[in-house]
């Protein structure tokens, strides 16, 4: 291999490994975002009334807003925003999943 060869090379296999290292990171934060809904869809299934969120609807059609188990001190503490979820409850989560998701 001449030396112009072996430099081209050495340049198409640092960006292919460049690129490699930089997918996992914004395929990482796609993933952590897809599962913190999982949870918080999960968190919300689980509470029995009809306003675990400040966002969701009571049954007359209004907001539920302060009326939420999410804005009342105490009681149920239902996950609702990305905040919420910790990034223990991330990889509780990701140990609970089947290997192929």
């Amino acid at each position: 291999m001449t030396a112009s060869r072996v430099g081209i090379f050495a340049a198409a296999f640092i960006f292919v490994i460049l690129m490699i290292g930089a997918m996992p990171v914004s395929a990482q934060r796609a993933d952590d975002a897809a599962l913190k809904q999982r949870i918080i869809a999960d968190s919300r299934a689980s509470y029995r009334g009809a306003c675990p969120c400040p966002y969701d609807t009571m049954r007359n059609g209004r907001r539920c807003g302060t009326n939420s188990a999410y804005a009342k001190p105490g009681g149920a503490r239902p996950l609702c925003f990305d905040q919420d979820v910790t990034p223990d409850m991330l990889e509780a989560y990701r140990r609970r999943l089947p290997a192929g998701r």
